[in-house]
């Protein structure tokens, strides 16, 4: 019952939240207009909303206890996820291999061993493939903890390491083309995460899946039975459950190599990556922990609130409506009828640690939004005896809350910032051990 009565204290504190910017760290803004839907920026102008209880059973009954959330409340709410936003997840496929092309080779002055490994899904080998990159520091003997880093570039362009093989990405012209030079980017901060004891590893989304709208005849749907995942069905998968399903299939593999840890896997993405490791973690309990930054609406922020980026923009077929399940646009006039939302989404991840990163710049993730649906997560997380955020205060940038459930905003925009690695390493340490 105490986590009945906690939920329903927090929708009475949000109604009052929506209509004040007491405890919000964030600026209002002037409006805007994307795909000719306003954008709002302004606290005041939120609206009212009432989050639906992750802690309800579907025929009514109160979730009193982890035994319950594991055994009933939690299928029903990813099925609930899959039919309305991110559609089915891809059938397992039958003829997965591994090439282990490069193992353990030297990197990084000494400091590190270099494995990279092609994934293949099917027994053409011109068919899609993911190729996976990951590094372990030099001298540990032991299988160790690991980070998997999704990323919007081929890995010979995410890593400064002359030792990665060349690899391909999708370009403007939605053309698969040679990855040459590092693109506008700084490479990843691997040596971090590397000093701290743990391992590194990086994957290319678009060797998924290309990211846009006729991608699916490129990627791993291409290799789907059709008559199981039709697109014109209204729970049809959409990008992200293709992404995440990939996700998977490195962890797949990471069981079978003995450097790694395969029960302390955490996963990482950023921007609509950032949703992606979210939706991953939440369908893959294996994945030890989850990372999110700045993963904004159809993530971690609240979809109800109207505030920066809504459904109506994100799913409109003018921008990704290829991402999600069709029957996602049928909440963009009205996200109050969605029959769950961002806070559920993180609920899922519980009892595992979630640390959602944010920028306080970022006004169209929603970075209060995101706040708020970590508050409203705790009480799922208190069933198995976790630490939530703990306050309804919005930390100013800068300032950490790292529990069970970890928030940091940055002092910056979309994206990352140096001292976002500073406290990944120290949320990992906290959790996966040091």
């Amino acid at each position: 019952m105490r986590n009945r009565t906690f939920f329903h204290l927090f929708l009475l504190v949000v109604l009052f939240l929506v209509s004040s910017t007491v405890f919000s760290q964030i600026t209002d803004f002037p409006p805007d207009t994307v795909v000719g839907v306003p954008v709002n920026y302004t606290e005041a102008h939120v609206g009212k909303y009432t989050l639906p209880d992750p802690l309800v059973l579907a025929d009514g009954q109160d979730v009193e206890n982890a035994d319950t959330w594991m055994k009933k409340r939690r299928g029903e709410i990813i099925t609930l996820f899959e039919q309305n936003q991110f559609g089915t997840t891809p059938a397992m496929l039958k003829n997965i291999r591994y090439d282990v092309f490069d193992h353990q080779s030297t990197a990084f002055d000494g400091k590190a061993k270099r494995t990279q490994v092609t994934i293949y899904f099917s027994k053409d080998a011109n068919e899609p493939k993911l190729d996976v990159l990951f590094y372990t520091p030099a001298h540990t003997m032991k299988p160790v903890p690991l980070l998997l880093y999704i990323s919007f570039r081929a890995n010979s362009m995410a890593v400064d390491d002359p030792g990665v093989r060349q690899g391909y990405y999708w370009n403007r012209e939605h053309k698969r083309v040679p990855a040459t030079g590092k693109g506008p980017w700084k490479p990843l901060e691997v040596q971090p995460i590397l000093d701290a004891g743990y391992g590194f590893a990086t994957i290319y989304y678009g060797d998924i899946e290309p990211d846009f709208a006729e991608g699916a005849q490129y990627g791993i749907r291409s290799l789907v039975d059709k008559n199981t995942d039709s697109p014109e069905q209204p729970d049809a998968s959409g990008s992200f459950a293709v992404w995440s399903w990939g996700l998977s299939r490195v962890l797949d593999y990471f069981e079978k190599d003995k450097s790694v840890d395969a029960k302390r896997v955490a996963i990482m993405g950023v921007s609509r990556l950032g949703k992606t490791v979210i939706w991953a973690g939440a369908l893959d309990e294996r994945f030890a922990m989850v990372i999110p930054v700045c993963s904004g609406e159809s993530g971690a922020a609240l979809s109800r609130r109207n505030y920066g980026e809504t459904i109506a923009h994100i799913a409109s077929p003018k921008r990704y409506a290829y991402w999600f399940a069709p029957r996602y646009q049928d909440y963009a006039a009205d996200p109050n009828l969605l029959p769950v939302d961002a806070h559920m989404l993180l609920s899922l991840i519980a009892p595992r640690p979630l640390l959602l990163i944010t920028g306080n710049t970022d006004k169209w993730s929603d970075p209060y939004g995101e706040f708020l649906a970590a508050v409203a997560a705790e009480p799922t997380f208190n069933l198995f005896g976790k630490k939530g955020l703990q306050t309804k205060n919005h930390p100013p940038a800068g300032e950490a809350i790292l529990h069970d459930i970890g928030y940091y905003m940055h002092d910056g925009g979309h994206g990352m910032v140096p001292e976002d690695w500073q406290v990944i390493v120290e949320f990992m340490q906290m959790h996966l051990g040091k």
